[in-house]
């Protein structure tokens, strides 16, 4: 996003009284940067959701893994760890309806031969196990020429490590995440930081207090972010 990895990294030498990178190297900070990253969206997948069009494999079994979202594209980009919502048909030769979710064991007890019937470009339902978060089926089964729009949850693209040696000045890129999780990805990288050094007096509890905020903060957010969602005001019809 907006907020540079090298603004995170100098914070956090500033915040460890050491600009000069000896005690914890500017490469190190960088990694746990990165580690950091892929954290967030472990507990908080939607902090990188991604909507885009995905055209589907001939039949009922479909992977993010090989998806061909957009002509001239052999996989969707950034790269995907876990579905999260199919929202509606996009083929063109479609009725452009709404995909709604169902039960595989509903459809499975119902159709036991769903998997068979004829493949279509109007997609009525998919089906998904968060067990495998890279797997969704639907129904009918699709054709080549099906077009869904889905979200997803995408990795973070890591930032590359600087050489040995160098301070925070020659880390370069941006965070991948939105800039709101700028102070989670800092206090990650200060719980790295002071777990590594555990053994000093009160580092030990520095960490913990560092990986508490993270906690509250991510829990502080998300309640938030449903406090202000849209919904039914009271009155209206459902």
């Amino acid at each position: 996003m907006t907020i540079t990895a090298q603004s995170i990294i100098h914070r956090a030498t500033d915040l460890l009284q050491d600009q000069t990178s000896v005690r914890w190297p500017a490469n190190e900070l960088v990694r746990w940067l990165n580690d950091a990253q892929r954290a967030v969206i472990k507990v908080r997948p939607d902090s990188m959701n991604t909507t885009t069009a995905f055209r589907c494999s001939e039949g009922s079994r479909q992977t993010l893994k090989s998806s061909t979202a957009t002509a001239g594209t052999s996989a969707l980009a950034p790269a995907p760890a876990k579905l999260i919502e199919i929202t509606r048909n996009l083929a063109a030769t479609s009725a452009k309806k709404a995909v709604r979710e169902v039960a595989r064991g509903i459809m499975d007890a119902q159709t036991p031969g769903w998997h068979n019937l004829p493949a279509t470009v109007d997609i009525q339902h998919f089906m998904f196990d968060p067990r495998d978060p890279l797997t969704f089926y639907t129904y009918p089964p699709a054709t080549s020429a099906a077009e869904l729009e889905l979200m997803y949850a995408a990795y973070p693209t890591d930032i590359t490590e600087p050489a040995e040696g160098t301070t925070y000045t020659a880390v370069i890129g941006s965070l991948s995440l939105p800039d709101i999780y700028a102070d989670d990805v800092l206090n990650l990288i200060l719980y790295r930081a002071y777990s590594k050094d555990s053994e000093y007096a009160g580092n030990a509890e520095r960490a913990s207090g560092y990986m508490q905020m993270v906690t509250a903060s991510l829990g502080a957010e998300i309640a938030a972010t449903m406090a202000v969602k849209p919904q039914m005001k009271p009155g209206m019809a459902a």
